[in-house]
């Protein structure tokens, strides 16, 4: 939390109406107080040094300054913690994401008014990211661009693995996710000879957006997965909202409206436990930022069944409770930077030209 007795907010939000519902959401609880709102990204950029927010709720289309070019000169000059409230737009999704890649570490939906069913469940994940966000100290870029710099240990285990064995590849990831997957899938070439499953944690409304982001971003095919397909080499499908994802044994993507797992649907764990049984050995599993627990247990079962194993360090990522736990469980093979995991991905899994 803030080293003072709150945790101090900035509100970027261009409509009056819902700087006035920020406000209230955010102050109802004690330990938040907004120091400041402005309208524009302007204001908010000159903002940030006199009032020295913990947090930063951040709008996307705004006059003068939109919220990509704010957090962008932000993260630049003075980097704080940057939450973007954005609706499920096509455009405001869009932007949103555009952000994310700036250096924004999270996003939530702009809650829904006092009488709106939805306006508890929104108004408590934006506190919940706030109280998240306050925690994170320092913002730096954590991946480095161009040539990788590889440890020997990730180097001697792209040696020790002979490339057939890799069948598909799992991946799990909450909180500061949608970044650490861009930077990971934009620096991995674009002949990887196997798929990727992906498990993300994200705000309703947005994994439309999130592949969409991916796919234009990264040199990999990326979609919202469909039940019964069959993974294509090469290609990234992420888990569609409200389902768990899973491969069953015959290879294909299997959708299941089963009970939440970790009060998750999709969940990491569901993923993870799918692969285990259905691919064994054949496998990596990769954990990566996010609260809580999910997948850390199913992590320790797919290394159990040989599969390799990766958790994301703790210096990278936003929130290690995930990893953390996996981590604590041995259930991590590996222990790597985003840039180490994709140069790991790399020399196992990519075809010979």
């Amino acid at each position: 939390m803030s080293t003072g007795t709150f945790i101090r907010v900035l509100v970027v939000e261009d409509s009056p109406t819902m700087r006035e519902l920020l406000c209230h959401v955010l102050e109802a609880d004690p330990a938040i107080r907004v120091v400041k709102t402005v309208c524009n990204g302007e204001e908010a950029v000159a903002a940030v040094t006199h009032c020295r927010p913990d947090v930063i709720t951040m709008d996307v289309h705004m006059p003068r300054m939109d919220g990509f070019d704010a957090t962008r000169r932000i993260m630049a000059t003075r980097p704080v913690p940057i939450i973007i409230v954005s609706g499920t737009l096509t455009d405001q999704v869009a932007a949103t994401f555009r952000a994310i890649e700036a250096g924004a570490l999270a996003f939530v939906r702009h809650p829904s008014g006092p009488g709106n069913p939805d306006h508890e469940g929104a108004a408590a994940e934006l506190v919940q990211m706030v109280k998240l966000m306050s925690e994170v100290k320092v913002v730096r870029r954590w991946l480095t661009h161009g040539k990788l710099a590889v440890s020997t240990s990730v180097q001697g285990a792209g040696a020790k693995i002979v490339p057939g064995e890799v069948k598909l590849v799992a991946v799990g990831a909450s909180t500061g996710g949608p970044a650490i997957v861009q930077s990971i899938l934009s620096m991995l070439p674009g002949r990887l000879r196997v798929p990727m499953l992906v498990v993300q944690h994200i705000a309703a409304g947005f994994v439309a957006g999130f592949a969409e982001w991916l796919d234009q971003s990264c040199g990999l095919p990326v979609h919202v997965a469909q039940n019964g397909e069959i993974p294509m080499p090469g290609h990234v499908y992420i888990a569609p909202e409200g389902a768990h994802m899973g491969i069953d044994r015959s290879g294909r993507i299997a959708l299941s409206d089963a009970a939440p797992d970790h009060g998750l649907r999709p969940s990491v764990s569901h993923l993870f436990r799918s692969v285990a049984a259905a691919v064994g050995p054949d496998a990596i599993g990769i954990l990566l930022t996010g609260m809580g627990k999910d997948g850390a247990e199913e992590l320790k079962l797919m290394k159990d069944r040989g599969a390799i194993t990766i958790a994301q360090d703790q210096q990278s990522s936003v929130i290690h409770g995930m990893p953390g736990e996996a981590i604590r469980l041995e259930g991590a093979a590996y222990v790597l930077a985003p840039d180490e995991i994709a140069a790991l991905l790399t020399g196992l899994a990519l075809k010979e030209t």
